[in-house]
């Protein structure tokens, strides 16, 4: 049966790699007009600009990243063949600075553009700048992008050309005493979304309309800050919808295809984490009429050429279909559209823009098993998935093949900046069906290591310090696709919602909670081999004679008198099953004659366990146990004299800290124990829940407010948080303004049930007296 399966694999591999060279090999050339492309500038950054150069470099076609001073020693800056700085972090004095990339694209004599997507790819005012400048645009042209790029346009199109819309308001008063009628008579829940833009920015669900104006405000805000249009709509909100969307193309010859659909219904915050293509549980009467719908679309933006996605909200309830936005570039999830049809779409692109006609025609389009999109992001699941800053102590993805595919604009060292997209990577994998990739997917994000911190916070004068660890989604990722919905392809865009049961902690249930602490425990014990282990291979390699910074007890073999040398370590463990407080785990470890360890936990009915360690070189160990053998990976970085060790194995991953210094290899310890317990905030304190700017201050120092009130706005990477009240009471040490910069857990106000008077006592006395109050024993 294994033997079947891998010959399928390969004819399948073979039929891509076959179709993509003759679908190219047949219209090489032919029907392009002037001089072919040379030389192209990527206008963007991260993984879709090391994406386009990779495409670029196979065709023999030179690269000009432009870059912003966050990004100066970035990978798509170290990929291309020249790179020119275009201005300071800020992505709307840098990436989103037009005259800078046109003259960047000048002065390195750079014959096109690519966009990428975000940032200027669906800038109307972009394109026609560069068809101006006598710059090829890879994308559609102005008059599309404009009349696709704003939502409310687009939908009237779409009306007149027959394709089936949801009820809602397209127009273009946006005032807001308008628009709550428009809302009113749509009907709630209604549905606010920026007309420009996409990736969820400034979309809000509004339930009611006590809810209306403050969510309307800050969809406006979001969207200025982001694409620089703050123009509204609304939609009736659909309660149970699927996302799914369909790729089209077109040439400048006015052939226009579909290359089938992805489905995107599993989101949190709006924006998409795992695509898939094609999309699960869909008839194929439905799949013609779907892709029917959307070819009818991109017909009826008058000329459009080149990619496009044409996106709809399926009501699972009905079964029926409505367009809800046209986006006039390559889409962030295109991968899985590429294993799936074995075409190259950013080659695609530049081709059109050659002024080829397209390679196929639709009946020529196949559909080749099935593909997976997980995106990898630096982000606080707990915290309501808020993005996450650091710098990436250790990056391991998992190897490329040709069912294997990992797109990232990051390589170890580098860090995630507050600046832009906290996304890491994108995990594209394919398999012959569904169950396949799925199968695929769930064993590379078991793979697939990161290692990062956070920034060192102080706040309340220096007196509470703390120390944030960079999160990642990718143990999420990996509940999402080992849930039994998924892996049956129920999905919709409440997925999360609907699950959060199984997919988010609960405290409460004690034998998954005694689970994570048995597989935490193997965990510990694995790392202290695996160190023990390695630190006696480094005094074995060391030379004769040569000094050692290790102990003599690591001495080849160990020697004590009338015993085995012992050795003991303690790890701290934050249990996600109580955050109340660290676990600390003592391990015992006895050096055995044969090279083995005995590792006790010095718990009850808690015999010990034999391990055997093989070190394999840099981080990778084979480790046995109990007879089952397997592979370890270990990680190690020092910050703020703490050690932090994380170790893989199988599905598992794990992180431990030790605190420098306070750990004694001798069999006498001094009873010294390492602490992360830091000082807990006072009630009614409120703290920065990410790294962020304040955009707005809603309340004075000292003012009186209702639990639930917003107090302020942050935003972070183009999205937006609001701090409100925990409680009712007077808000007290609010000392930041609008424009200022605050760090992930930094302080930002407290609220108490009464009134502080700082007129009375002396102004040195003032700290003392708040001190006092916090600390009243």
């Amino acid at each position: 049966m294994s033997s079947m399966a891998s010959l399928l694999r390969r004819r399948v591999q073979v039929r891509i790699l076959t179709v993509q060279k003759k679908a190219f090999s047949s219209s090489s050339g032919e029907g392009s007009t002037g001089k072919r492309i040379e030389k192209i500038l990527i206008a963007n950054r991260g993984e879709i600009a090391c994406r386009i150069i990779r495409t670029a470099k196979r065709l023999g076609i030179r690269t000009v990243a432009v870059f912003s001073d966050a990004d100066r020693e970035s990978l798509h800056v170290k990929s291309a063949d020249e790179a020119v700085r275009i201005g300071p972090p800020a992505a709307r004095l840098s990436y989103l600075n037009a005259p800078s990339i046109i003259e960047a694209a000048r002065r390195t004599g750079a014959q096109a553009i690519h966009p990428g997507y975000g940032f200027l790819s669906e800038s109307a005012a972009f394109a026609q700048l560069c068809e101006d400048e006598a710059l090829t645009f890879i994308g559609p042209p102005a008059s599309a992008i404009r009349d696709m790029g704003d939502k409310s346009a687009s939908k009237r199109i779409m009306g007149a050309a027959g394709v089936p819309l949801v009820p809602g308001y397209h127009g273009n008063e946006q005032d807001i005493d308008l628009m709550k009628s428009e809302a009113e008579k749509i009907g709630y829940p209604i549905l606010i979304k920026p007309t420009h833009g996409g990736g969820g920015k400034g979309m809000r669900i509004v339930q009611s309309p006590i809810e209306f104006v403050e969510a309307f405000l800050g969809a406006q805000r979001e969207a200025a800050a982001s694409f620089g249009i703050n123009t509204i709509l609304l939609e009736k909100y659909i309660t149970e919808p699927r996302h799914i969307e369909v790729q089209i193309f077109g040439d400048k010859f006015g052939n226009v295809l579909h290359l089938n659909e992805r489905d995107c219904s599993v989101q949190r915050r709006h924006q998409k984490i795992i695509e898939e293509a094609p999309a699960p549980n869909v008839a194929n009467d439905f799949r013609t009429h779907l892709g029917q719908a959307a070819v009818s679309a991109a017909k009826a933006a008058v000329g459009y050429y080149n990619a496009g996605t044409v996106e709809f909200i399926v009501d699972t309830i009905s079964g029926q279909f409505y367009f809800m936005e046209m986006n006039t570039r390559l889409q962030v999830e295109h991968p899985v559209t590429e294993m799936i049809v074995g075409q190259d779409l950013v080659e695609w692109q530049i081709r059109v823009a050659n002024g080829e006609p397209l390679p196929m025609n639709q009946s020529q389009v196949p559909l080749l098993g099935h593909a997976f999109e997980a995106r990898i992001y630096a982000e606080n699941v707990s915290k309501g998935f808020l993005p996450a800053t650091g710098i990436l102590h250790h990056y391991r993805p998992v190897p490329f093949s040709s069912t294997v595919r990992v797109e990232t604009g990051v390589e170890q060292g580098d860090t995630v900046s507050m600046h832009y997209d906290p996304m890491i990577a994108k995990l594209v994998v394919w398999g012959e069906n569904r169950a396949a990739a799925l199968v695929k997917m769930k064993n590379c994000l078991s793979k697939f290591q990161i290692v990062s911190d956070g920034s060192f916070i102080g706040y309340l004068w220096d007196m509470i310090n703390l120390v944030a660890g960079l999160p990642t989604n990718i143990n999420f990722l990996q509940k999402l696709a080992e849930h039994w919905a998924f892996e049956s392809g129920e999905v919709e865009t409440h997925f999360i919602e609907h699950f959060k049961d199984d997919l988010f902690v609960d405290p409460s249930n004690l034998v998954l909670a005694n689970e994570a602490y048995d597989a935490a425990k193997l965990s510990a014990v694995l790392v202290a081999a695996c160190l023990c282990e390695k630190e006696c291979c480094t005094l074995k390699e060391s030379p004769p004679g040569g000094k050692s910074s290790l102990s003599i007890w690591y001495a080849y073999p160990p020697f004590r008198v009338h015993h085995s040398a012992r050795h003991t370590m303690e790890l701290d463990w934050d249990n996600e099953y109580d955050s109340s407080s660290s676990k600390i785990l003592a391990l015992s470890i006895t050096f055995q004659p044969d090279g083995n360890y005995l590792i006790e936990t010095g718990e009850e009915n808690s015999p010990g366990q034999e391990v055997k360690v093989t070190h394999l070189g840099n981080s990778d160990f084979r480790v046995e146990v109990d007879g089952v053998s397997s592979d370890v990976s270990l990680a190690v970085y020092s910050k703020d004299q703490t050690k932090h060790f994380h170790i893989w194995h199988g599905s598992h991953h794990h992180t431990f800290r030790q605190r420098i210094g306070l750990q004694l290899s001798t069999d006498d310890e001094a009873a010294h124990k390492p602490s992360f317990e830091v000082a807990s905030h006072s009630p009614g304190t409120v703290v920065a829940p990410m790294a962020g700017l304040v955009v707005k201050v809603l309340v004075k120092d000292g003012a009186k407010v209702e639990e639930g009130q917003p107090i302020l706005v942050l935003e972070a990477m183009k999205m937006e948080h609001v701090v409100k009240a925990p409680s009712s009471g007077y808000v007290h040490g609010l000392q930041i303004a609008a424009g200022q910069q605050v760090s992930d857990s930094s302080f930002l106000f407290r609220v108490q049930t009464h009134e502080i008077s700082l007129q009375s006592p002396k102004p040195n006395c003032i700290i003392l007296a708040i001190l006092a109050q916090e600390n009243p024993n």
